[in-house]
């Protein structure tokens, strides 16, 4: 909240914005996936980071704007619009995923289980799915 009001003061009264300010959530979250150790830990953590990308894909839907806006490059704004695009689907999906690290199934420890689970490790993993065109 300090920060907002820091801005908001900043831009009424024509002052430079402190820098310094900007919050540094993801940051903090990435140190955080260092130390937790709890599987509801890892579930908050993912979670919160799916929160996070939402206000991500705020930020740049009004940076978009801005670039339609000041009548930035047509591709500018398309290339924001697709950014916001893709962080509203990373968070839904980490929506979906979170709850898996809650309640991971039980290992089987059958020597049937052991053995299929060393072949599946040996296969190949799929190929990625190729990047988005973008449009330059």
């Amino acid at each position: 909240m300090t920060v907002f009001a820091q801005a908001l003061h900043a831009a009424l009264y024509g002052l430079p914005a402190d820098q310094e300010a900007l919050p540094p959530a993801l940051d903090a979250l990435l140190q955080a996936t260092h130390i937790v150790t709890t599987p509801e830990q890892e579930t908050a953590v993912l979670k919160l980071v799916a929160e996070q990308l939402r206000n991500a894909a705020e930020i740049i839907q009004r940076y978009q704007y801005r670039a339609q806006w000041d009548r930035f490059p047509a591709d500018v704004a398309e290339q924001l619009a697709d950014a916001h695009d893709n962080a509203q689907h990373i968070a839904l999906a980490l929506d979906r995923v979170a709850p898996a690290f809650s309640h991971r199934p039980a290992t089987d420890t059958t020597p049937s289980a052991k053995a299929a689970q060393g072949r599946s490790a040996a296969a190949p993993a799929p190929a990625p799915h190729p990047p988005a065109s973008r449009r330059l």
